[in-house]
């Protein structure tokens, strides 16, 4: 099937027992064994629910991957994947993540022993130099939250398999409509589902994917273990908006080109971060890589001028944290998602105050454009 077809009849895509086309919400904790001690499809819904189970393999097929796992948040995803990794292990980490991993590597899991460089994936000379006796993985995201570098994925996982490491991929910016890590030599891709997945700011979830049986079995173990699984309502509503997610990414896609187009000729702002920005080494690898270009764009304000009064000056387009969703939302980095990050390091990694990080929604162009243009003429 072709990816569109996929997204909506790939997983479980109807209820076996009744015929209907929408899974069925399960909502239950437990279910009836009938024999003590075999081994029954559904036990406890920890372990497994059938709400869950389409969505979870709905993600495996659009991934390529062969197993797929639900989490209560992008956050709860990233932690049971870290999970895999022992104390005295050493990752090599993208320098430009998001905030929040960044505080679960720094603040978390450094306590329980593990230890981490960041570098700049996009230089391969910069990561093998990084890489320890202890090394076990590569973890990045590409395109990068919130400067939208977009970093080899192909050669950064044959780096990988030279070194015998795990190479970790998240994949929430391009979705895989328009990027399949694991067909790119990558072992696990995780999404913070809240975002382009689900598209309508109604969720918060997260997804793992494996193409390795071994691993996915580690991966489902910890799920369990740890616990912190997407609940059947929230999943019944990610599955819902995956079906939509290719007629949605081509409509972001097409606003946001426009929104580049508007954004360079636009004086006030200084540099604009976003994969399809032609004659950037990023431009380059995402026209060898991916299947178009995203919904998201970032951008300075030239030196000086407020991010905070643009922000604020805006009518249509929401002040808000997350990215992904129907409505277009605008952040600043230095002060919301990236918030965490001391500042010597944001800066170091060229997250400025004057940064601005823009989701471009399915609003009408022309209203979008207008917004932005009232919001530049308050500064």
């Amino acid at each position: 099937m072709k990816f569109d077809t996929t997204l909506i009849h790939g997983g479980v895509s109807e209820d076996k027992d009744t015929g209907a086309v929408s899974v069925p919400i399960y909502q239950n904790s437990t279910f009836h064994q009938h024999v003590l001690g075999g081994e029954p499809k559904w036990e406890y819904a920890r372990t497994g629910n059938p709400t869950r189970n389409a969505v979870e393999k709905l993600i495996a097929d659009l991934e390529g991957g062969v197993a797929g796992f639900a989490f209560a948040s992008g956050s709860a995803a990233i932690h049971a994947v870290l999970s895999l990794f022992s104390q005295g292990d050493h990752l090599v980490v993208g320098n430009d993540v998001y905030g929040g991993t960044f505080r679960l590597l720094n603040q978390v899991m450094v306590r329980q022993g593990l230890t981490f460089t960041a570098v700049d994936t996009r230089d391969l000379a910069a990561v093998e130099a990084a890489i320890q006796d202890n090394t076990k993985a590569l973890y990045l995201e590409t395109p990068t939250n919130p400067l939208l570098h977009v970093s080899d994925l192909k050669a950064l996982s044959s780096l990988g398999k030279k070194h015998d490491l795990l190479t970790i991929v998240d994949n929430t910016f391009a979705t895989p409509y328009n990027q399949r890590p694991l067909e790119l030599g990558a072992d696990i891709v995780v999404h913070s589902a809240s975002k382009y997945l689900g598209g309508h700011s109604d969720l918060v979830a997260g997804l793992a994917v494996t193409n390795d049986a071994k691993l996915g079995e580690r991966i489902g173990f910890l799920q369990n273990a740890i616990g912190a699984i997407l609940g059947p309502q929230d999943s019944w509503l990610l599955q819902r908006g995956i079906k939509t997610l290719g007629v949605r990414m081509r409509a972001h896609e097409a606003n946001t080109k426009a929104v580049f187009q508007y954004l360079e000729k636009q004086p006030k702002v200084a540099t604009i971060y976003y994969p399809g920005k032609p004659g950037t080494e990023d431009y380059k690898t995402a026209k060898a890589q991916m299947d178009g270009f995203g919904g998201m764009i970032s951008f300075e304000l030239q030196a000086g001028l407020s991010a905070k009064t643009f922000v604020e000056s805006l009518k249509l387009v929401a002040l808000a944290e997350s990215l992904g969703s129907l409505e277009s939302l605008i952040e600043v980095p230095a002060v919301m998602t990236h918030g965490s990050i001391p500042r010597e390091i944001r800066l170091a990694n060229g997250i400025q105050d004057e940064l601005i990080r823009l989701s471009v929604g399915l609003e009408d162009i022309a209203d979008l454009i207008a917004d932005l243009d009232q919001a530049f003429a308050a500064l």
